[in-house]
């Protein structure tokens, strides 16, 4: 979702190579709809989890989040909302891990689809793989 991404120059692809899914926070649970589609109807083969340094939704929580709708948009629009989880994470490379973890997990992700995991950083356009 962060517009300091640019997946293109830190991954080394080209338009066209690539099925750029952003969400807030860089959430596989999120995404997973649209990726599920982009494998079965796009042919897609290799999943890059990419989270980012500095990232708002690091560190915050559900309440948090929530007490800043009730104040922003109101009651109505929070209870519409219906408790969502917003999916913030505490730790960025655990993050990266539990969304990889997720990911190879599910049943709508074959095990023939590559899955792994990267932070990148802001400051320097760089990415760099998490390990398990």
């Amino acid at each position: 979702m962060d517009c300091r991404i640019d997946p293109f120059s830190a991954f080394g692809i080209t338009l066209g190579d690539a099925h750029i899914i952003r969400n807030a926070g860089g959430s596989a649970r999120d995404a997973l709809r649209s990726l599920i589609l982009s494998e079965q109807l796009l042919g897609t083969t290799e999943i890059f989890i990419i989270k980012h340094t500095h990232c708002g939704m690091m560190g915050i929580t559900n309440e948090a989040i929530n007490q800043t709708i009730l104040k922003n948009l109101g009651e109505a629009a929070l209870e519409e909302l219906g408790g969502v989880d917003w999916l913030p994470f505490k730790d960025l490379e655990e993050g990266v891990r539990e969304d990889v973890g997720f990911l190879r997990g599910s049943k709508g992700i074959p095990e023939s689809v590559g899955v792994s995991g990267w932070v990148y950083d802001v400051e320097t356009g760089r990415v760099r793989a998490v390990r398990r």
